[in-house]
């Protein structure tokens, strides 16, 4: 029943808030670690939109550029879809670690750039990259254990590694010297609770690929510390520059590597949430260790990737052409050099370096030399509320004083939001 001012009371005459009736309430932690997501600060950043401004909102804040027509997905891949869908075959629930065809097909796939050939038996499908992460980082997790993560990197690993229990230790990658790892940070950050590195090739957020040689550093300092390389290679192929890409696991004989990947990128479908965890593992340290089986048993008691998208995997990686693969690099290299160029003529915003990989830029932020910028994270607020651009900052990837720009976007489109926000920088610029 009601009381008179519509409050709900109950049989014994106490109304549904007196008392502490209730024992539950939401996690803290998550609360803490959304507002360390990108997702997260893009939402209040956008929260500072201008409902009155006429013009459209231009998103250079995240990695998704399925929405412009010049980044469309191949007909193959979506061909590959259709069949699976009318086949009637795949409305099943699949293995837990995938459909045997589709881990075939991953493994041949990266067995392409590797000295030597994966089996099935060593690629795990997931709900795409991000649950690859969870997945890996669950497995790893064991009390004191810490992890070594790369600043700045992809804010997911932070957030994991808080919800599992790990101890985030950050190694920086350094703008002066082509954002390559700081390799005595790594040996200086590591102890004998220290279980795995992360790297992310090519770069997110910095928009360069690690060379051979850097690579091959890394996997003898990871050896040396007895841990193993995550690899996180979602942006594999996506290299425009002079430095083709090299993956992690060709140096797997020297240290144990879990690579993590996806189609979500290179085929620009990150809606369809297909990802794979790939142990590189020829010494089978990772099986003695009973990794395997951690992997096997956590996606045991988790969600899988959808069949249908399973079933066709198989085509998608196959018979997908160098055609549409040169397309999209060809397109992200123009949008690469249209950012690079624009962003030199603001005067407050220096690059380090010219893009070369990946669909995102970090650039340094002068905020002092800007009337009413407090630091990165006003900017952005700031430039969406007068200009109607999304941009992250760079705090939100432990960066503060720096932004992340996406450049995978429509050429006029991006054109046009960066002609904005040196509009922005040159009416806030001091005399």
């Amino acid at each position: 029943m009601e009381n008179g001012g519509g409050g709900l009371v109950l049989a014994n005459g106490m109304g549904e808030t007196e008392g502490r009736r209730w024992r539950f309430k939401p996690n803290e932690t998550l609360a803490a670690v959304n507002q360390q997501s990108i997702r997260g600060v893009l939402d209040i950043v956008g929260s500072n939109l201008n409902g009155e401004d006429g013009r459209d909102v231009i998103q250079l804040g995240h990695g998704d550029p399925s929405a412009f027509e010049s980044f469309r997905t191949t007909s193959t891949a979506e061909d590959a879809l259709v069949e699976s869908i009318r086949s009637g075959k795949f409305n099943r629930y699949p293995p837990s670690i995938g459909l045997p065809a589709a881990r075939r097909a991953v493994s041949e796939y990266l067995s392409k750039d590797l000295p030597f050939k994966l089996s099935h038996d060593d690629v795990f499908l997931t709900v795409g990259c991000a649950q690859a992460i969870e997945v890996v980082l669950h497995v790893l997790s064991r009390p004191g254990a810490n992890i070594l993560l790369p600043r700045p990197g992809f804010p997911l690993y932070e957030a994991r590694t808080t919800l599992c229990g790990l101890e985030a230790r950050h190694f920086d990658l350094l703008p002066d010297q082509h954002w390559e790892i700081d390799l005595q940070a790594v040996e200086s950050l590591a102890d004998e609770n220290t279980v795995a590195m992360v790297i992310i090739n090519p770069v997110n957020p910095c928009g360069n690929v690690f060379s051979r040689e850097h690579l091959e550093k890394v996997a003898g300092v990871a050896r040396k510390l007895g841990i193993v390389v995550i690899a996180d290679e979602v942006y594999a192929h996506l290299n425009f520059g002079s430095k083709p890409f090299v993956p992690m696991g060709a140096f797997s004989s020297i240290v144990p590597v879990i690579t993590l990947g996806s189609i979500s990128k290179r085929w620009v479908v990150p809606g369809w949430r297909l990802g794979w965890l790939a142990t590189c593992d020829p010494n089978g340290i990772l099986k003695q260790n009973k990794i395997v089986d951690g992997v096997r048993s956590y996606l045991n008691v988790s969600s899988d990737p959808a069949t249908i998208i399973q079933a066709a995997l198989p085509k998608i990686l196959g018979e997908t052409t160098k055609d549409f693969f040169n397309k999209t690099v060809q397109t992200l290299k123009l949008t690469a050099d249209i950012c690079y160029n624009a962003l030199l003529q603001i005067d407050c915003i220096s690059c380090p370096h010219r893009p070369e990989a990946s669909m995102f830029v970090m650039v340094r932020l002068d905020a002092s030399r800007l009337k009413n910028i407090k630091d990165d994270m006003d900017f952005c607020c700031k430039l969406a509320r007068e200009e109607s651009i999304i941009v992250l900052p760079g705090s939100a990837l432990g960066m503060k004083g720096w932004l992340r720009i996406t450049f995978a976007v429509d050429p006029p489109l991006l054109q046009d939001g960066l002609a904005r926000m040196r509009s922005f920088c040159h009416r806030h610029k001091k005399n």
